[in-house]
């Protein structure tokens, strides 16, 4: 009896398991686009605002370029002293797409912040003022990994406590991939809190001997943004230049938002690049019919990270580094 049912059901058994088969093969095979629902032909762009909380300019700009549509997503500062500010916000707006703009130093000359956690239990992420290092490169060479940990989870923690809705992890000037273990401890903690890390399938920048960037986890295909050296009154051609002839995939451009006003003036004091005129001629770009109607005349769809989140692996909550 039991001979005869196996192999009566037996053809049914291998039909199911083909189709399954080709089912599996087929999404795994599956561009990031396709996962999402859209055509292979299709490029993606995320428009993110990098900062969110670093200023009270810097903030106002992001605000009304997410209530406008100018940007889908945006990532937060939350050791930078206007981390409140940009909280309460988030909060009342919980729909709104905001990351954690996870981060080790402080850039600005006479405009410094240090980490969330108390300094005693971190004091390889200090300089000698007390405050997160000026430059990436003095992280990579202080910071012991078990306060990088403590550190970017309390950066993490503390906003989930302000009631903040998290879509995904960055990171702030890219200092966290500035080793080995800093960038495994960074994708990492995308598994541990079930959230999407930005990870580039062909990094925009050399990356140190070592590197595995697991393919089915990098949901954007490369990462733009303005470089230093294009003149203000030729951005325009340069975003065009740069975003025309990108294939079919999925891609993050990066702006930096804020007025070019008193406050931005004085926080970014010698810092032309990435400073107030910098972050004004962003702003001024986002916001430009030009600009949108240029994406919109290029066929590019506009996502944020709560879209490419589910394009993540079934399993990656439950991933171990």
């Amino acid at each position: 009896m039991t001979q005869l049912f196996a192999h009566k059901f037996l053809p049914v058994y291998l039909f199911v398991l083909l189709i399954s088969s080709f089912v599996f093969g087929q999404a795994a095979g599956q561009t990031v686009q396709e996962k999402l629902g859209y055509p292979p032909s299709a490029r993606l762009l995320v428009i993110h605002a990098d900062d969110f909380g670093g200023s009270h300019s810097i903030n106002h700009a992001i605000i009304n370029a997410l209530q406008h549509g100018w940007v889908t997503s945006a990532s937060i500062l939350v050791p930078a002293p206007w981390f409140p500010e940009a909280a309460q916000w988030a909060k009342a707006h919980p729909d709104a797409d905001l990351g954690i703009h996870l981060d080790l130093n402080s850039e600005w000359t006479t405009y410094r912040w240090g980490p969330v956690s108390a300094k005693d239990q971190v004091p390889s992420l200090l300089d000698s003022e007390g405050y997160f290092p000026l430059v990436e490169d003095e992280v990579a060479q202080h910071a012991k990994i078990p306060e990088v940990q403590q550190e970017l989870r309390a950066q993490i923690d503390r906003a989930r406590a302000w009631g903040i809705h998290l879509t995904h992890l960055d990171t702030h000037m890219d200092t966290v991939s500035h080793t080995q273990q800093l960038f495994d401890t960074y994708k990492a903690l995308g598994h541990q809190y079930d959230l999407p890390v930005l990870l580039e399938k062909t990094p925009s920048e050399p990356v140190p001997p070592g590197y595995v960037i697991p393919q089915d986890e990098a949901l954007t295909d490369t990462v733009l943004q303005m470089v230093p050296g294009v003149p203000i009154d030729q951005w325009f051609d340069w975003y065009k230049k740069t975003l025309t002839p990108l294939k079919p995939g999925v891609y993050q451009l990066i702006v930096h938002l804020a007025s070019d006003d008193p406050e931005m003036r004085g926080a970014t004091y010698r810092h032309p690049d990435w400073g107030a005129a910098w972050r004004q001629a962003d702003l001024d770009m986002v916001s430009s019919p030009e600009f949108r109607q240029f994406l919109k005349d290029q066929g590019f769809i506009l996502v944020g990270w709560k879209d490419l989140a589910k394009a993540l692996p079934a399993d990656y909550g439950r991933r171990k580094p």
